[in-house]
């Protein structure tokens, strides 16, 4: 039997490991992708190609790919025109955004954007620099760097525009930041003609829709218990955290099942409150995918 397919660029890299976990818990098995640029995919509808985040964007608009995730950065860096379907907030350590950050010594007298006139600056994001400076005002000399890009001041370059998730690698390098540049996230794009295509734009909402779960279920765990039902409202009461519970009569009278999802951090300090309100037979379980 033949299939149609969908061929998506996901993001080889620091991301990978990401990405091919929250596809994962969407339902989509991806295998042998460590070195492949064509792993394999349980789904016979889909195709995967693996490249570098700062090109999918434009594979993408040209018509190579169908849809990909790339950085919200990459598709101002390469002005991209393609559709943009959704956000997806995750990066190899947390959900927050990463920032493209100007970057000095802590020890260089630049306080402000403007002190670096006549200056020169390295970054990988030349397109997302110069226009940043352009709009302060600011005449500077950017340049490429082709990466380690923290090491290249002062001896090389006056400043650094370099990309930061929590800052850390800046404090280890005795960096210090001057502005911030853009916010960017992880975005489902797809091709503007691949998005004309009924079957396609169907695939990719789908596609769009079980990531969207996948990522709205990271921080939540399942919740479930049995209760007498005497002890249900001051249970509620004293516990604000279980909303919107689903509560089912049991087969052995005065009883009832309750059953919640719940942000997985605050269930270590919840179960001994709720096992001292009389909850009984208490199990916390995993979620892949939560869909509002």
């Amino acid at each position: 039997m033949s299939f149609r397919k969908l061929t998506i660029g996901l993001p080889s890299g620091s991301l990978l490991d990401a990405t091919i976990s929250l596809f994962g818990k969407a339902g989509f098995g991806i295998s042998g992708s460590s070195r492949s640029y064509r792993p394999s995919v349980d789904d016979p509808e889909l195709q995967v190609r693996l490249l570098r985040a700062q090109e999918i964007s434009r594979y993408v608009e040209h018509g190579y790919l169908d849809a990909g995730i790339t950085g919200l950065d990459w598709i101002a860096e390469n002005g991209s025109d393609v559709v943009e379907i959704d956000k997806l907030p995750y990066s190899k350590v947390s959900s927050r955004p990463t920032r493209w950050v100007l970057v000095v010594p802590e020890t260089s007298p630049i306080r402000t954007v403007k002190d670096l006139e006549g200056r020169r600056v390295a970054t990988e994001a030349v397109g997302l620099a110069r226009r940043f400076f352009e709009k302060e005002g600011v005449k500077v000399e950017v340049e490429f760097s082709w990466g380690a890009t923290e090491v290249k001041v002062p001896d090389l370059v006056d400043a650094i525009i370099d990309i930061t998730e929590t800052g850390s690698s800046l404090r280890a390098n005795n960096l210090r930041i001057v502005a911030t540049l853009m916010e960017s996230y992880p975005v489902l794009i797809a091709n503007k003609g691949a998005y004309a295509d009924e079957w396609k734009r169907e695939k990719i909402s789908r596609m769009a829709l079980l990531l969207k779960g996948a990522l709205n279920a990271r921080d939540l765990v399942g919740l479930k218990m049995n209760l007498p039902d005497g002890n249900l409202k001051n249970l509620l009461e004293a516990l604000p955290a279980l909303r919107n519970p689903t509560v089912s009569p049991l087969a052995q009278p005065g009883w009832v099942a309750v059953e919640t999802i719940i942000e997985e951090k605050i269930v270590r300090e919840i179960i001994p409150q709720l096992k001292s309100l009389g909850a009984e037979g208490i199990i916390e379980y995993p979620l892949n995918k939560v869909v509002y």
